[in-house]
């Protein structure tokens, strides 16, 4: 449907219950807020533009209105898509608590936004991330022309900020990406799992299709069912039936409820037979940038596997060995007993993002060291691991950092990926996390955190150029960084508080921000 500008002003006024003018609607065409076409010559506004930019508006509003007028909306990046924000390689593996690519690209690319004036780094700039979690920095430094270095004390971090930048030869990675398929293929093809899910799947559909329609989850909504009840009734109706299947095929389903290894606790034996096998393999690939990739694509398979339901696959509760009824998705679902396709799902989805990555990548270093960021001597760990790098830095300082700090017991970091270090034998060091969920947010654990992000700030200006800039990403809701900046140093120039939307987690609606800090030195 497309109005005219009278038309546009009538249908704003009584879609917002205030009068919204065609002057109104003139300036939000002229700076690109609305689409128009022309018919006739004339300019007309499809109704569905209309529509979006004044539901947005309204979000906008109603944020500030619980978030206070400072907010930052152009901060929100709300027009990207979730395909954007998750771009490339960012999506190569899950990790909580990273920030999208689109707020590193305003702070360091001076061509990013039109309103943007101050430039804070320059291409063949070294950028610093001591809190490096899943290397968005490094990533977007790379696209941007900008070297950049990152620490994390978490070896799986390091790992996978690492593989993220790294130049692959992609031919034989699918090479030997599809060796290693054929051989779990063969394996899976020697057993009687695939009849057998064939059968429980089956089995679940016609179930289903009767027990939980279209209808199911409307009529939740409406209250003529309750989900909870009805869902426990249908889920024992079925465990016959997968008992039954189960027993026929001869399927183990018995897993160790005392072992202290992760990779026994959460895996069905036959899942964990087949990680095993495709691990081994792994091993015995000859170029090592090519083993850790697939060692990459393996750990974000083997997330995806654990014995839990689909609802609490970020947050496991205790393993689950049988059919049951699904929250996430309103019907029995269940566990899973073979690798296999999302093996092959992640091999392929992986390597298309890092050739899409490739096309991007600048002739720029980016290195993650493994280390602790309140101790850690950059430049001798740089002699020692990333020669290039290092060169680069003993002739032109670190620029600035861009980080964004744990936030106060939120996030247990090692322990979100047990599944690796298991499996992989990385070392684990969680004493040495700051700000983890163990400790709690009491007012102990609040200032072991300052004491912690602030001597991670004064080691790393021992590194930095005399006029450095550093941005810091982190929901201050303790107002804790006016503390940190003046012990490490350090005085707040301005700060940015910025609407976090289309959050993953359940309460993903609710009015949310972060403050980005811009600091500078206190001298």
């Amino acid at each position: 449907m497309l109005l005219n500008l009278k038309q546009a002003s009538q249908w704003a006024s009584d879609y917002l219950n205030k009068k919204v003018t065609t002057a109104n609607i003139t300036y939000l065409i002229q700076y690109g807020h609305i689409d128009t076409v022309l018919n006739n010559g004339s300019k007309l506004i499809p109704l569905d533009s209309l529509t979006q930019y004044y539901t947005q508006y309204c979000r906008e509003m109603r944020w500030k209105d619980e978030l206070g007028d400072d907010l930052n909306w152009t901060l929100s990046f709300d027009k990207y898509k979730e395909a954007e924000t998750t771009k490339h390689v960012h999506r190569l593996h899950p990790y909580k608590g990273k920030f999208i690519p689109q707020l590193v690209e305003y702070f360091l690319d001076l061509h990013t936004d039109n309103f943007k004036h101050d430039i804070y780094f320059q291409p063949g700039d070294i950028v610093l991330d001591p809190f490096c979690g899943s290397g968005t920095t490094l990533v977007q430094a790379n696209e941007l022309g900008i070297h950049a270095i990152g620490i994390d004390i978490s070896t799986f971090n390091s790992f996978i900020s690492n593989a993220k930048v790294e130049d692959f030869d992609l031919m034989k990675m699918y090479d030997e990406s599809k060796n290693i398929t054929s051989a779990l293929k063969g394996n899976v093809s020697l057993s009687n799992i695939v009849e057998f899910e064939t059968k429980l799947s089956d089995s679940l559909t016609q179930f289903n299709n009767e027990y939980f329609p279209i209808s199911f989850k409307k009529r939740v909504r409406n209250g003529e069912i309750n989900e909870k009840k009805y869902g426990s009734e249908k889920e024992i109706d079925f465990l016959d039936t997968y008992q039954r299947l189960i027993k026929e095929y001869e399927i183990d389903i018995l897993m160790p409820t005392d072992s202290a290894r992760f990779m026994k606790q959460w895996y069905l034996p036959r899942v964990k037979a087949e990680i095993d096998l495709v691990y081994n393999k792994i091993c015995n690939v000859e170029n090592l940038s090519i083993r850790k990739a697939l060692m990459l694509i393996l750990s974000r398979t083997i997330r995806s596997c654990r014995a839990t339901t689909h609802a609490d696959l970020g947050t496991l509760r205790k393993p689950v060995t049988t059919t049951y009824f699904c929250r996430k998705h309103g019907k029995i679902c269940k566990p899973l007993f073979t690798i296999l396709s999302w093996w092959q799902r992640y091999c392929k989805d992986s390597i298309e993002r890092w050739i899409e990555f490739k096309k991007l990548k600048t002739e720029t270093f980016q290195y993650c060291i493994t280390g602790d960021s309140r101790t850690i001597d950059i430049q001798t760990m740089l002699k020692q691991q990333e020669t290039q790098l290092a060169e680069i830095y003993n002739k032109h300082k670190i620029t600035g950092i861009f980080t964004s700090p744990p936030y106060v017991g939120l996030i247990n970091y090692h322990e979100q990926h047990a599944y690796a270090y298991d499996l992989f034998g990385f070392k684990r060091l969680d004493e040495l996390e700051i700000g983890p969920l163990f400790k709690g947010k009491g007012r102990e654990a609040r200032e072991s955190y300052v004491h912690g992000v602030s001597e991670v700030f004064k080691n790393c200006k021992r590194f930095l150029a005399e006029d450095y800039n550093v941005f810091i990403v982190a929901n201050d809701k303790f107002d804790l960084y006016p503390t940190i900046a003046e012990i490490a140093g350090m005085k707040i120039i301005n700060q940015y508080k910025r609407p976090v939307i289309n959050r993953t987690e359940k309460n993903r609606e609710a009015a949310y921000s972060e403050t980005i800090f811009h600091l500078k030195d206190n001298g």
